[in-house]
């Protein structure tokens, strides 16, 4: 399964994707972006998600990262 197959997935089924799923696919997205401010901010927010013990709190901050899955499919 290709990496916009699966970004397509997700968004198409958000609210049953895990926290990991999602991170797991924005990990594999970041090289794509062309700036490299944009995947270090990108870093930054998915080790704070990563360092939660909750779930729930982990997936309520996936939400705010939603536009970098949109952004992806749209070609960055």
């Amino acid at each position: 399964m290709s990496l916009a197959e699966k970004v397509s997935m997700i968004i198409d089924d958000f609210e049953n994707a895990s926290s990991t799923q999602i991170l797991e696919v924005l990990e594999k997205m970041m090289p794509e972006f062309k700036s490299n401010l944009t995947s270090e901010y990108l870093q930054g927010k998915m080790q704070k998600i990563l360092d939660l013990d909750d779930e729930s709190e982990k997936k309520k901050q996936c939400k705010a990262l939603r536009p970098y899955l949109d952004w992806y499919l749209q070609g960055l």
